[in-house]
């Protein structure tokens, strides 16, 4: 899968273990920029404490229990994106420098397309969408299904793509 950006094609595959580090720090990075400004204290702490310093989570992404792609443009680690069973987006960040470029509809299309060929009997996609990405999502054809939420100092707007609806072209 490739996306044409300002810098070049986007080439996007799963992560490997000894990947992660740096999607790790792609997703800190972008979360403190962009995220970390709207949310409590409360909330950054316990984004970087799920999801930066989590032993598990990071174990379940090295043992592709919770499959993690990237996107890399020139070598650069671009953006990265992780599917939480069954069919559940449960982070995708793009670095600064490349948003608004096709990042992230490239990691968004890898993912999709796991989905249909690894679960065939799958009828949608959810997503627990900060409000920053919350544009992005409703441009790919992402619903709200509920209201924004605040759990824990995370802000979210619960989302879900009906992949029945992308078949049929509707």
């Amino acid at each position: 899968m490739t996306a044409l950006t300002d810098s070049g094609r986007a080439q996007v595959r799963r992560l490997e273990a000894g990947e992660l580090d740096a999607a790790f720090t792609l997703v800190w990075e972008t979360f403190l920029t962009f995220e970390a400004p709207e949310y409590p204290p409360e909330g950054v702490e316990q984004f970087r404490r799920d999801v930066i310093a989590s032993a598990e989570f990071r174990a379940r992404c090295a043992s592709g229990e919770q499959p993690m792609w990237g996107a890399f443009i020139g070598g650069e680690l671009a953006g990265a994106m992780c599917l939480r069973a069954p069919c559940h987006i449960s982070l995708a960040f793009v670095a600064a420098r490349y948003q608004r470029r096709g990042v992230g509809t490239a990691l968004m299309g890898a993912l999709l397309e796991h989905v249909k060929r690894a679960l065939p009997d799958a009828r949608q996609v959810t997503v627990n969408s900060s409000p920053y990405g919350a544009p992005f999502y409703r441009a790919l054809g992402f619903c709200d299904t509920d209201r924004e939420q605040c759990v824990t100092g995370i802000r979210f707007i619960p989302m879900a793509l009906s992949l029945d609806e992308r078949a049929s072209g509707t």
